[in-house]
């Protein structure tokens, strides 16, 4: 596994089922090795801008990456899907 249980990661895909954008930020909860040739996966929690849960997602690795030092946080307003 790349990323560490309880680190934060950036998504690098939108996720419009559950309203997330690329950029959006979340907290991994839960890593999974995957199958003989299979990509690993993560569990992630994301949360609001006053930290209440707002969604909880499975992706694959190459779907997140780090948070680095040169980037900054932004806040968007969460729109509904569809």
């Amino acid at each position: 596994m790349r990323h560490e249980l309880f680190s934060r990661v950036a998504l690098k895909t939108d996720q419009s089922r559950h309203r997330l954008k690329r950029g959006d930020v979340a907290t991994i909860v839960e890593q999974h090795a995957g199958r003989l040739g299979q990509e690993p996966g993560y569990t992630l929690e994301v949360f609001n801008a006053i930290g209440e849960t707002i969604a909880v997602v499975t992706v694959r690795e190459s779907e997140i990456e780090a948070l680095r030092s040169g980037e900054i946080l932004h806040v968007r307003e969460l729109t509904t899907a569809g």
